[in-house]
């Protein structure tokens, strides 16, 4: 009897845990396997959530088919703790897994509202856009500029909603007042910049920011990334390279970058600044004149006079031999990429051709006619 009741109790327990197993696999193909929706939704975590109400807003929301599952894959995975606030973009089909791993990745916010802080030579822009989950596509509520009083309603609304995510745009070809300038003025920042970079060494690009963010903090990010980006493009210079050291290489980035933005000619016009160091003859290029009239300090709002061609400063390339002491902006990494690697050309010369690019000579007599061709373009544009 008892041998038998022994032999019952063993195979209750073999049942039984067979069923276990087969529950916990089932369970362990339900969090990974594709979700119910339909359609993307954009989540919500709000500050001081936790796994357990995140589960019950997905159950809700139709994006998971068992809170219980999702809460326990979270946890046996260790990453419950890792739950991050702000608005997530959870996709058509997406699993319990993907899920857990959107919201407590690097916790930036993929969806909901945004607000884009845009620094370029000329202007600087504030843009409040929302994410419209299902069609993935932006919807811009607000547009202006951020040196006026009045902030619009979706601006102040963003800012009081702990979802929102921010954005710095830094163009290629400002100057590091121009950036310091502009991070002064947002109000998104905390402390105090001590003194303005040197020239060249901040790396244009979108930066992910956060409300109350160092100033300081935000400036020696972006050095870094350009001391970075300057590293490895001097580790993969050309071998017949026009410039002896990294700071030079960043020089003659700032003068490419100040005189072209069509990518397409970053690597022609870096290749007739090589040619004319090469040779000797000085770079004659506009922007480096502005620059020592400006010394980058805003934009000089007009033409050059002739005396200003004349007169010596450090960064005249008119007047001087060679490259100017310091770069004339902060150049991006393809123009850092066209100074060490320009293009085999032989060109010596280039001016505008009234299409956003420019025209480029090997001879004086071809330049000439060249720049005979923008005269009338320019004075086409006039008469209109």
């Amino acid at each position: 009897m008892w041998r038998n009741l022994a032999s019952n109790v063993l195979t209750l327990m073999i049942v039984a845990l067979v069923v276990a197993f087969g529950g916990l696999t089932w369970a362990q193909r339900q969090y990974v396997a594709a979700g119910p929706l339909t359609d993307a939704i954009c989540l919500q975590v709000t500050p001081g959530s936790n796994m357990r109400r995140v589960a019950a807003s997905l159950e809700e929301q139709g994006a998971i088919t068992n809170a219980t599952i999702y809460r326990l894959g979270a946890d046996y995975s260790e990453k419950s703790r890792d739950l991050k606030a702000g608005s997530f973009l959870i996709q058509e089909a997406a699993s319990m897994a993907e899920i857990v791993d959107e919201i407590t990745g690097d916790g930036l916010s993929t969806c909901g509202t945004e607000v884009i802080y845009r620094i370029s030579v000329n202007s600087k822009t504030v843009r409040v856009r929302e994410l419209d989950a299902a069609t993935q596509a932006f919807e811009v509520t607000a547009d202006f500029d951020p040196t006026e009083e009045e902030r619009p309603d979706a601006y102040v609304a963003a800012l009081d909603d702990v979802a929102t995510r921010y954005r710095v745009v830094i163009a290629e070809g400002v100057t590091s007042w121009q950036v310091v300038d502009a991070v002064r003025a947002l109000d998104l920042f905390e402390g105090e910049v001590a003194e303005v970079p040197a020239e060249g060494t901040l790396a244009p690009d979108g930066y992910e920011v956060r409300p109350g963010q160092d100033r300081a903090e935000f400036l020696n990010s972006m050095a870094a990334i350009q001391s970075i980006r300057l590293t490895e493009a001097w580790e993969n210079r050309a071998e017949d390279a026009p410039v002896d050291t990294p700071e030079e290489a960043l020089i003659l980035a700032s003068i490419i970058e100040k005189e072209t933005s069509v990518a397409g000619e970053r690597g022609v016009v870096a290749s007739v600044f090589a040619n004319r160091l090469r040779q000797g003859i000085r770079l004659q290029t506009d922007p480096t004149v502005i620059y020592g009239i400006t010394r980058g300090e805003g934009v000089l709002g007009r033409g050059i006079r002739q005396s200003e061609l004349r007169r010596e400063t450090p960064w005249n390339t008119y007047v001087i031999a060679g490259l100017p002491p310091t770069p004339i902006a902060n150049p991006g990494l393809a123009s850092i990429e066209a100074a060490l690697n320009p293009d085999e050309t032989d060109y010596i010369f280039f001016v505008a051709d009234g299409t956003g690019g420019h025209a480029f000579a090997v001879t004086l007599a071809e330049h000439n006619e060249n720049v005979a061709q923008w005269r009338k373009i320019e004075a086409a544009r006039a008469d209109q």
